[in-house]
């Protein structure tokens, strides 16, 4: 008997020693890691101060006041930092303020591994969290290790692998890209296409803007009724993901409209459609009807004719918009949407062998640790996914530095905790982690996971990853896992 599916908390209802930092994490002493400490605090202490509410998680691609934030870094090189200690980078000179406004009045003093090692040391040894627990914490503005067990070892990830798929997406397309769903019309005018370019979020309102301007075109050219074909071969290999027809994930189509849902619902669970295309097919077939284009048959699946023109192109939200909402809502359809983008900006199949072949490429690429790592598929359903702690806590901490910020959307989007997204529920109003913590949450059966950045009581923001496998309740692991990022903001230096 197959094992059941069950509905993934984090689908919104909700050794290796010393580890060796990678030439990416070893400017500590350089100025660019200064102006980065000065960025990591203000990036993190904006979200303490309640600045991420003040503009809908991906309603321009980032946050606004975090991309502002990040803009200016970029251009100014962040605070003038002349004075700074051997022992490293002073926190922005706006943090005190902000500390203190939280209530914290430590001195600001550099985060120490031999505070969280006491720290975290018997968290980690928690029954809760099964069998085998390995964790990684960075200092983002410095790339130092501060703590780590069982680094290199690979671990079934969960919904955490979304930062993988993500961070590879926005390397190799940029946060700018548009997923295109176009409608080409044949040499001889008579029959239309519809082809699918793997843009999940379509939906009925953009259907309505392509079969309007497909009129306009038509009316142009004094077209009479078409035949309607559909074309979902951008898309290659098995249409089912290898858990089966499951209600956290629609068949792989590069054409649907709302990722097949068929509540009406945006996110978590949902009835699926059985065929997506087909459906988007239909629908475009009567909003064409609706805007004066007689088809003259049922929508047909089929590569578009060759020498066919455009006539209307619909193009998605930026990517860096929809890997927020990837990552905010643990959205499993738009992750293997972005995997397969990977795929073909690489000359790879858009399937789950192509995804898993040029992601992985892309984060070699980067120069992160991959060994025995495995991305079976782009949103982490698969128990076959294998990565580390250090992969994902490296990856947390290459977006948060200055030299990738076409990776800062991995940031933005992390869920907050106490507020957003698959962490909204995770965290209460006197906790004392509510909004200094943004993670990535995992969840299948017996494995829990939680990677991110926390804001640590001296203003550092700490890049973190926590992963388990063997745990036996889910609402205990979850607990513990918390538990963990909330120590890592308490300060321990």
């Amino acid at each position: 008997m197959a094992e059941p599916v069950e509905r993934p908390t984090d689908e919104p209802l909700n050794g290796w020693g010393r580890w060796k930092a990678p030439e990416y994490l070893k400017r500590g002493s350089g100025s660019g890691n200064r102006r980065l400490a000065a960025g990591s605090a203000v990036l993190g202490l904006v979200v303490a101060a309640g600045a991420v509410l003040a503009a809908g998680p991906w309603d321009s691609g980032q946050r606004k006041a975090e991309r502002d934030r990040a803009v200016a870094l970029q251009r100014s090189g962040g605070a003038h930092h002349e004075g700074n200690t051997p022992d490293g980078p002073e926190p922005a000179p706006s943090a005190p303020a902000v500390l203190s406004a939280l209530g914290v009045t430590d001195g600001l003093t550099p985060a120490g591994a031999s505070g969280l090692r006491t720290a975290l040391d018997p968290l980690l040894d928690t029954p809760a969290l099964g069998s085998v627990r390995t964790a990684v914490v960075v200092d983002a503005a410095t790339g130092k290790q501060l703590y780590a067990r069982g680094a290199t070892t690979p671990m079934t990830p969960a919904s955490t692998v979304k930062i993988a798929t993500t961070a590879a997406a926005l390397s190799a397309l940029g946060p700018d890209y548009r997923i295109a769903t176009t409608v080409e019309l044949s040499p001889d005018s008579r029959t239309l296409t519809l082809v699918g370019g793997g843009d999940p979020t379509l939906d009925k309102a953009a259907l309505r803007s392509l079969a309007a301007d497909t009129a306009r075109s038509l009316r142009d050219g004094g077209t009479g009724p078409v035949r309607l074909m559909y074309d979902t071969s951008r898309y290659s290999g098995p249409a089912r993901h290898p858990i089966g027809p499951n209600e956290n994930i629609a068949p792989m189509s590069a054409l649907m409209v709302d990722e097949g849902r068929l509540d009406g619902s945006d996110r978590g669970p949902a009835p699926r459609s059985e065929d997506p295309a087909g459906d988007a097919a239909r629908s475009f077939a009567d909003l064409l009807g609706d805007a004066g284009v007689a088809t003259r048959s049922a929508a047909a699946s089929g590569k578009a004719v060759e020498g066919s023109r455009t006539v209307a192109t619909h193009r998605s939200k930026p990517l860096s918009a929809l890997v927020e909402r990837a990552l905010t809502n643990s959205d499993n359809d738009i992750a293997e949407a972005l995997a397969r983008q990977t795929a073909l900006k690489a000359g790879e199949p858009a399937s789950f062998a192509g995804g898993r072949r040029a992601s992985t490429a892309e984060l070699k690429r980067l120069g992160m640790p991959l060994a025995g790592a495995r991305l079976a598929d782009g949103s982490g359903l698969d128990r076959a996914d294998k990565v580390s702690a250090g992969l994902l806590a490296g990856l947390l901490a290459l977006a948060a530095g200055p030299d990738h910020p076409e990776l800062r959307p991995v940031l933005t989007g992390l869920p907050v905790a106490g507020f957003s997204g698959t962490l909204g529920d995770r965290y209460t109003a006197t906790s004392p982690a509510t909004g200094l913590i943004r993670a990535k949450t995992g969840t299948l059966t017996g494995v829990n996971s939680l990677a991110g950045t926390a804001v640590d009581a001296q203003g550092r923001l700490l890049a973190f990853a926590f992963l388990a496998s063997g745990t036996t309740s889910p609402a205990e692991a979850e607990a513990s896992l918390d538990t963990l990022a909330t120590t890592l903001t308490k300060g321990t230096g």
